[in-house]
């Protein structure tokens, strides 16, 4: 296809599918924004990522999608798209940094890496979809240096 990434896919169809698995391209899903349009038509990722499409989750902030909170993305895309927990954690970290061109810089926990790391107040990842409504954020670790700590 040429380009990093494709945005939203809500309309993609079944016959796109295997084209845009068979190419580079990052499908980028921002199932906020359904949810602030009160849609019901999720982007179809369980069909994306059988495929072998790598997959992104974004938050779509904008005046129509006022939310940045990827804790929601997550919890939206586990119930509503059918991701698996472990699924939607890539799509949100490293998938996402590789989407917008920054997959070397961020997005994973590697040597020459910049630490930008989120530790969450949870006994297992498992837990991040299922725990509605509260901010699990317990630090914010930014190109190493923490920058916000709940305690």
């Amino acid at each position: 296809l040429g380009c990093i990434s494709a945005d939203h896919l809500l309309k993609i169809s079944d016959e796109e599918i295997p084209i845009l698995s068979r190419s580079r391209t990052i499908a980028v899903l921002l199932p906020a924004t359904v949810f602030s349009l009160m849609g019901k038509d999720f982007a179809p990722a369980r069909k994306l990522i059988d495929s072998g499409c790598a997959v992104a989750l974004g938050t779509d902030l904008n005046p129509n999608c006022y939310t940045e909170n990827m804790q929601f993305v997550i919890q939206l895309a586990c119930f509503y798209m059918r991701m698996r927990v472990e699924e939607a954690l890539v799509a949100s970290t490293v998938n996402s940094a590789y989407s917008i061109g920054v997959g070397n810089e961020v997005g994973s926990i590697e040597v020459g890496k910049k630490a930008d790391i989120q530790i969450m107040n949870v006994p297992s990842y498992k837990f991040i979809p299922y725990h509605f409504g509260v901010n699990l954020v317990d630090t914010v670790i930014k190109s190493g240096k923490v920058i916000y700590s709940r305690s």
